[in-house]
């Protein structure tokens, strides 16, 4: 009888198995959803709608809201730099060691 788990991760491992293409799927969709919560969370921080957002940024509010998709897969550095100093915030991006499953 196999171990039961709450942890997320574990869950993820059990599904996955050894098949690193379906690992790197996952990694990529989280990145995605995580991008679009952050700059979800910005925003409502900085107390602006899409819209507001959109204006500060010369853009439209439809652009604004694909950034906030989790399933976009689009986001670009150039456009988060600029929604970062619209919002009085940096972006930081870095390099950090990967789980060997990249190819």
């Amino acid at each position: 009888m196999a171990k039961k788990t709450s942890s997320a991760t574990e869950i993820l491992d059990h599904i996955t198995g050894d098949d690193p293409e379906l690992r790197r799927m996952i990694e990529v969709e989280t990145l995605n959803s995580k991008i679009a919560g952050m700059i979800y969370d910005a925003r409502h921080e900085a107390g602006l709608t899409q819209a507001g957002l959109a204006r500060l940024i010369n853009t439209k509010q439809p652009v604004i809201a694909r950034l906030e998709d989790a399933d976009y897969e689009g986001h670009s550095l150039s456009m988060l730099q600029r929604i970062a100093s619209a919002l009085g915030r940096r972006l930081d991006v870095s390099f950090v060691p990967g789980t060997g499953t990249e190819g």
